[in-house]
Formats: structure tokens, sequence, C-alpha cells
């Protein structure tokens, strides 16, 4: 995983986070300066992430989904 971490520092990653519910499902949150930064990440270890997703237990292909930064004035927390 710290191979696939280096990898993603490399191409912009700026914070990153993994969070599991009780259900057994895993919700993993990134922060990119931009898309093409992910993307790029993505399709570049994508043979690294795959055997990682398959021992935990994930069968179907991952669909990132891109969210973006909404400025609403009452941020708090995350080292601001």
């Amino acid at each position: 995983m710290q191979g696939i971490l280096e990898q993603a520092k490399q191409n912009g990653l700026i914070a990153h986070r993994f969070y599991g519910s009780d259900s057994g499902e895993i919700m993993v949150v990134d922060e990119w300066p931009d898309a093409e930064s992910f993307q790029r990440f993505f399709e570049g270890a994508g043979d690294q992430i795959q055997p990682l997703m398959a021992e935990a237990g994930v069968t179907e292909e991952p669909k990132p989904t891109l969210w973006r930064k909404l400025e609403t004035q009452d941020e708090y927390g995350w080292d601001l």
C-alpha cells in the first residue's frame, strides 16, 4: 500500500483516508488538485490497486465519484 500511496503523492494527492461501516462497507476519500491528476494516478496504478481490492473482497470494478469543493464559508477542521 505504501508504494501506491507514493505514486499517488507523486501525481498530486493532497489527502487520503479509509472509512469503514459496521456492515463491512469501505469508503476511500481522497483529495486531489483536479480530476486529471486523479485519473492519471488511477490509470497508472490500476495493476497494483486491483489485487488489493480483490484481497479485500471487492468483486466489482470501482466506480470513482468525483466531487468538487463548495465555498460555503462554514468550514471547520481538516487543518484549515
